[in-house]
């Protein structure tokens, strides 16, 4: 079966029930994005006539599948998850589940200018591997060689379509490609740019298995100013996407990894209108931008970040631990302060509990999340 979302939604054809839930789904999830409520006439109308510059972004059945998929990344119901990926079940489930189980709340979902074709959230599920090839201790992307680490990635791959059939999943290989460093080097701002031909190995990797690349920036006393631009020739391309990581962010001039860094939201902002400029420059798809965080003050300022059709936002919670410890933290950095798009990264080796017995959470347990994410790292 063609598991591409728009193929998938034209084919599946909801029967007239079903098509009276999609239509209160879509007036729902409109209302969110369009954020009415309470507005004057005058300010409904503006509000009205934005909204419409920014529907022939999308065709309107990718539209209606948008709201859909944004429904399940919110409806938890194990006994009504579909078995088959058919638009009638997997709609007429997470609908009435919505109705019985799942009150509308403030923060999610959030309220965002739905994306530009091309996008890939929330149609795909990203999967990650995450490291640098000249560290093994920094994640799995480098700790395994290439071959045994992309069938490994397959693998994981499988575990999660098993356990989501609704959501294809995209693999990618997450490439640490500035690292934050406990000595000042000759640019005296502790952080190592890999040379090009490290992104051109990952590149060539994720051909294999038609993955798209992410580029991961450890700024050190730098700047997200002086590093993304560095990376254009590489986010230019199509396939190519960025992460930013505020724990190594020392704005405090402290060395890196003695304590915890910070972002504030200008920073993304900035990381993101470069992004968006790109998109519009090379008439390329919409980019992803993966924020990292587990505390609260890795991010300031988040009421300030700025959501763009250009640009899908995931603020990953890379926190490791035991499940519970990563559930809290998940609720901390994600759940309790939304920006757009839900992920967590998960620990082969750091996430150990129950007397020294290694655990890591597995995808049925991920899935149970609230806001399930639509991005998962594997370090």
């Amino acid at each position: 079966m063609n598991n591409d979302p728009k193929i998938f939604y034209r084919r599946y054809r909801p029967n007239k029930i079903v098509s009276c839930l999609l239509l209160a789904s879509v007036l729902f999830i409109a209302c969110k994005h369009s954020n009415g409520k309470g507005k004057t006439v005058k300010e409904q109308k503006d509000t009205s006539a934005h909204v419409n510059k920014l529907k022939p972004l999308v065709h309107a059945s990718d539209t209606a599948l948008y709201n859909l998929l944004i429904l399940h990344m919110l409806i938890h119901d194990e006994s009504a998850k579909p078995k088959q990926l058919t638009l009638d079940t997997a709609l007429y489930n997470s609908l009435i589940m919505a109705m019985v189980h799942n009150k509308p709340t403030d923060k999610w979902p959030v309220k965002t200018a739905y994306p530009l074709p091309g996008a890939i959230l929330p149609f795909h599920r990203i999967l990650a591997y995450y490291g640098n090839y000249y560290n093994g201790k920094m994640g799995i992307l480098g700790e395994l060689p290439p071959d045994e680490m992309l069938a490994k990635l397959k693998g994981e791959v499988k575990h999660w379509s098993d356990a989501d059939s609704l959501t294809p999943v995209l693999p990618a290989l997450q490439y640490i490609v500035v690292s934050a460093q406990h000595e000042p080097g000759k640019a005296k701002k502790y952080r190592l740019r890999m040379p090009f031909t490290q992104i051109d190995k990952t590149l060539e990797l994720a051909k294999k298995i038609n993955a798209i690349v992410i580029l991961d920036v450890q700024v050190g006393w730098g700047t997200v100013q002086e590093e993304i631009p560095a990376l254009e020739p590489y986010l230019k391309l199509p396939n190519v996407h960025l992460a930013i990581d505020p724990e190594f962010s020392m704005k405090n001039k402290r060395r890196p990894g003695s304590t915890i860094g910070t972002m504030d939201a200008s920073d993304i902002n900035f990381a993101s209108e470069y992004l968006a400029k790109l998109v519009k420059e090379y008439h390329i798809p919409p980019k992803v931008l993966v924020v990292h965080r587990f505390t609260k003050d890795m991010l300031t300022n988040y009421k300030r970040i700025i959501t763009r059709p250009e640009v899908q936002i995931v603020i990953n919670m890379d926190g490791f631990g035991f499940p519970a410890k990563k559930i809290n933290s998940y609720k901390l950095a994600v759940v309790n302060e939304p920006v757009q798009f839900p992920g967590i990264k998960l620990f082969y080796k750091n996430d150990i509990t129950y007397s020294d017995r290694k655990y890591i959470m597995q995808p049925d347990e991920v899935l149970k999340l609230y806001p399930r994410p639509v991005y998962i790292q594997y370090q």
